[in-house]
């Protein structure tokens, strides 16, 4: 059944994406370039693959990417996940255990932008490290896959600013950037509320947390009780899913308008359901799949690139784009995998 869903992501000649001018640096501006993934690995590497959670469908389109290009590539994986972003000791073992037992490349989306320097400087000395979706301080990292999180809150902030410019009545919004500890929440929420700052918005409530749902929905609700004329609610995807259930189940949908900083299927639904206004996409399905790529040329010793990522388009009621949707969701009948093999 896994093999059947990867009929939309066969080979193609070229990936469309971008490259920082300066490796590791988004400030130095950014290059699109036409990225030619290998034909086949040149044997069945094994990869120890780490993420933060699977908590959020996000991640598992992540993944579909990465199962859907080793399966192509023709190499393996193991997955671990931390559990959540506070869980910084479990993923510095998950990380360490994985590649003692065997693996020639390590990706990695970490739970903390400095938190695993020293691990990752460890492990760099015997196999390539790949830095994947989730930014991380430089020391030790081979290659990076990912877009600008500053970016993207700044894509999410532009939504509202562009209904609100300066001068117009003024909008209350409640803020959810995520847990305080990730190593992306202070880029996202940087790039947001400088989005904001030229428009007639005012963020007059924000929540830290994990991205688990319980917890976002216990947010989202102190913020309504704390501000009751909100106008927005921005944050995560599970904020802005949380968000959908807790106006609807309070009444007011028509008064509070939804943005989320990223995109997973309810958030896509939410979008065409007219219940949330729009999110900007940094294709997790194309990413999962230049991670994997990227760490089969660390491997091989034929990086072409060390940074790359896609170019950041926002999902609202009015796009139709086949390439958007099947790069940024796995199929609805997906589930994670930890464990992969491929056919040979």
């Amino acid at each position: 059944m896994l093999f059947t869903f990867f009929h939309t992501l066969a080979a193609a000649d070229t990936w469309r994406v971008q490259v920082p001018k300066t490796a590791f640096d988004y400030g130095s501006g950014l290059e699109a370039m036409d990225y030619a993934p290998l034909d086949q690995a040149a044997q069945a590497w094994r990869l120890c693959v780490a993420y933060p959670h699977m908590k959020d469908a996000y991640w598992l389109s992540v993944n579909y990417g990465m199962v859907a290009e080793a399966t192509r590539l023709g190499v393996s994986f193991k997955l671990v996940e931390a559990g959540g972003y506070p869980n910084l000791q479990r993923q510095i073992q998950q990380a360490e255990e994985c590649v003692a037992a065997g693996a020639d490349a390590l990706i990695l989306g970490t739970v903390s932008f400095a938190g695993l320097t020293s691990t990752v400087e460890r492990i760099s000395a015997s196999v390539p490290v790949i830095a994947a979706v989730n930014d991380i301080a430089d020391a030790g990292v081979t290659a990076k896959v990912g877009v600008s999180w500053t970016e993207m809150g700044a894509e999410a902030g532009r939504i509202i600013a562009a209904r609100h410019p300066k001068g117009a009545p003024p909008v209350k919004v409640a803020w959810f950037p995520g847990p305080a500890e990730a190593g992306w929440v202070a880029f996202v929420d940087e790039g947001f509320r400088a989005a904001l700052a030229e428009s007639s918005a005012v963020i007059a409530v924000t929540k830290y947390g994990d991205t688990g749902r319980e917890i976002q929905v216990r947010l989202v609700e102190e913020a309504l009780d704390e501000v009751p004329d909100l106008d927005y609610i921005a944050g995560s995807a599970p904020s802005a899913e949380a968000a959908v259930s807790v106006l609807r189940a309070r009444g007011k949908q028509q008064q509070v308008q939804v943005v989320s900083d990223y995109m997973t299927h309810a958030v896509y639904r939410g979008v065409l359901r007219d219940r949330i206004v729009a999110a900007p996409s940094d294709f997790p399905v194309l990413q999962g799949r230049l991670a994997v790529e990227m760490a089969v040329r660390a491997i091989e010793g034929s990086l072409l690139v060390k940074h790359a990522g896609p170019a950041i388009r926002i999902f609202d009621s009015g796009t139709v784009a086949a390439d958007l949707l099947d790069q940024t969701l796995a199929p609805a009948s997906f589930v994670p995998v930890f464990d992969f093999q491929p056919k040979r």
